[in-house]
């Protein structure tokens, strides 16, 4: 969902750098590009690390929160482009579907309402239905089961590393779709394949079929 389906990681990014500031310390954009697609349990360790073991998380996430939720209610979430002619062309084709990700089902619904798009997906398998989210495979592992495809035969798209950490280690076709110019080596290297964009994969899907 964060930086695939939806622009929500510069949301994230703009709450993150906030909060911090009010606590008085600096997140550098290389720095929080690097949480992409962590839990946030990940997350808030590399913060821990990044700032010091002093940083009060609780507060941290109060504030982030806070100010997040102001900016979206100003300006919503933006879908990314190519989205909306991708997921056209894999209804059309009758594609089993779902949306996979590491948020929280709550904080995954409330980002796609934020959005307009909380009925395009029927079927979404967040952090809270398995024991271990991303990179560990079960997010995906849980997706295949539930769209009662094979894993081997099911395509991930994923714009992180531990995204595709987890497609790898879950056994399906991984391919990298990066969110940001700040493209990690190690993702471009596990991949299966790599698109620059939702445009991209499309006609990589048309040509697939």
């Amino acid at each position: 969902m964060d930086g695939l389906v939806l622009d929500t990681e510069a949301t994230y990014l703009i709450a993150w750098q906030q909060a911090a500031k009010e606590l008085g310390y600096g997140l550098s954009e290389t720095f929080c590009r690097s949480l992409s697609g962590l839990h946030y349990q990940d997350v808030e360790l590399k913060l821990t690390a990044y700032c010091g073991a002093e940083l009060n998380m609780p507060i941290f996430n109060r504030l982030s929160g806070i100010f997040w939720r102001e900016y979206v209610n100003i300006y919503g979430i933006n879908i990314k482009q190519g989205f909306v002619e991708l997921m056209d062309f894999i209804v059309q084709q009758e594609i089993p579907y779902c949306l996979a990700t590491n948020s929280s089902a709550i904080t995954t619904y409330e980002c796609l309402e934020f959005a307009g798009i909380k009925e395009v997906f029927s079927t979404i398998i967040s952090r809270d239905n398995v024991d271990y989210g991303k990179p560990a495979p079960d997010i995906f592992l849980k997706a295949a089961d539930l769209l009662e495809v094979p894993i081997h035969k099911c395509l991930v798209l994923e714009d992180s590393y531990a995204g595709i950490e987890a497609a790898s280690r879950a056994g399906a076709f991984s391919v990298l779709v990066p969110s940001s110019g700040l493209i990690d080596p190690l993702a471009i290297e596990l991949c299966d394949v790599m698109m620059t964009d939702l445009y991209h994969t499309l006609d990589y899907l048309k040509c697939e079929r």
